[in-house]
């Protein structure tokens, strides 16, 4: 989950994993896996780095308790 700001300041918590495509025109639009579309604040580099970020989180989480698991 990233957390991304609507262009009305309301913060919002979206799913990184149910992000289809990315548009800047200049307003980044997110688009939805169920095909609905949100404007946020944050430039599109930063949507990425933020899922990329949210990604790297998940895969340390999985690696730690399988290692756990393992042991």
């Amino acid at each position: 989950m990233v957390t991304l700001t609507k262009l009305n300041g309301t913060s919002i918590v979206v799913n990184a994993e149910m992000i289809e495509t990315l548009e800047s025109t200049p307003d980044t639009i997110l688009t939805l896996t169920n095909g609905k579309k949100v404007l946020v604040k944050e430039e599109m580099d930063d949507v990425v780095k933020k899922v990329i970020d949210y990604k790297r989180r998940t895969l340390k989480d999985m690696i730690y308790f399988r290692e756990e698991a393992d042991s």
